[in-house]
């Protein structure tokens, strides 16, 4: 049987979100999944307040915060940030996904 551990933070999310001053603003960054999107699931990845029963995850001030029934799809998974040619965006390196589009919000189980 897998181990199954909360998802965690890179370093670059954590200093992303201090350099938008999320913490400053009394906001928190929540990572969410909901049915949807081109694959069966996608995340939502917002600035918002925490609230009873999110797993709150913090560094520096800073907080990463996930609701109860979005943990089980996140377990093991690591939230990052990303600054291509592209763009900047908070990605979700998530090991329960099983296919997943091209942009990158939309994954299966």
């Amino acid at each position: 049987m897998e181990l199954t551990l909360p998802p965690k933070v890179s370093d670059r999310a954590f200093a992303r979100l201090a350099e938008i001053g999320a913490h400053a603003q009394g906001k928190a960054l929540r990572v969410a999944v909901e049915g949807g999107g081109c694959s069966g699931f996608q995340y939502e990845i917002t600035l918002d307040d925490p609230a009873d029963g999110d797993l709150v995850l913090t560094d520096g001030g800073e907080q990463v915060v996930v609701d109860e029934v979005s943990l089980p799809f996140l377990a093991n998974a690591e939230i990052d940030f990303s600054e291509e040619l592209i763009g900047a965006r908070f990605i979700i390196n998530n090991p329960n996904a099983t296919a997943s589009c091209g942009c990158g919000t939309s994954f299966s189980m």
